[in-house]
């Protein structure tokens, strides 16, 4: 994973970038950043750039730097989103063939206005989320720490952001998507915006949209 700075309100929400490799030994790329020409000569080295990916509709803020940086190869996102950044995207879902059995993508239904998606890397058991939730301990700079009290609340590790939860229309449909999430099999958590939870990462997860109101079963 790499991070990169993410400043809004003079806060740094930080950029996750997970690179996940395929048996076939290509790459995914989920979730773009301003590359360095060192950053993309490391993530070269771990294999064949396949796939770009942004998994949310908000999630435009590095999109053209990421296309500049690995030109030529598909670039997945949600329905809605080439219309943002100007260029072609392709649908996360259905998944690309050349997944199968290593990463599953679900797109979580009943919040039209962000259509985010997460993916499992079934072999490392790892569950990769944009926004549904983020992840930031104690420690954070006090201004960093005052805008996420009011972003996502007193419990951001992990927490879901107000505007996620009010984003949500369709409660029972949403839920439903949390239900198949929960149902994988994951223990690792890599979120998109702070720390990675490396244990217990189902049971945290299932704690965060408990407090933030949602009961997926």
């Amino acid at each position: 994973m790499l991070a990169y700075p993410l400043k809004m309100l003079g806060a740094d929400l930080r950029r996750n970038v997970t690179v996940i490799r395929l048996g076939s030994g290509k790459v995914v790329i989920h979730s773009t950043a301003p590359f360095s020409p060192e950053d993309v000569a490391a993530i070269r080295g771990l294999g064949e750039p396949g796939w770009l990916l942004d998994g949310i509709l908000r999630h435009d803020t590095f999109a053209k730097e990421g296309r500049a940086a690995f030109p030529g190869i598909p670039y997945l996102a949600p329905d809605g989103f080439s219309e943002v950044v100007g260029f072609p995207t392709e649908p996360i879902v259905p998944a690309p063939v050349e997944w199968d059995g290593e990463l599953l993508a679900l797109e979580i239904q009943g919040a039209p206005e962000a259509r985010d998606t997460a993916l499992l890397h079934v072999p490392s058991r790892t569950l990769i989320l944009t926004e549904l939730v983020f992840n930031f301990g104690g420690d954070e700079p006090l201004w960093t720490e005052m805008l996420l009290r009011v972003a996502v609340g007193g419990e951001h590790h992990p927490g879901m952001s107000r505007p996620v939860k009010a984003g949500v229309k369709d409660k029972e449909a949403f839920e439903s998507s949390l239900a198949t999430i929960l149902g994988w099999d994951f223990d690792r958590v890599i979120v998109g915006h702070g720390d990675v939870i490396e244990v217990d990462g189902k049971a945290k997860l299932r704690a965060a949209l408990a407090a933030a109101g949602f009961s997926p079963g």
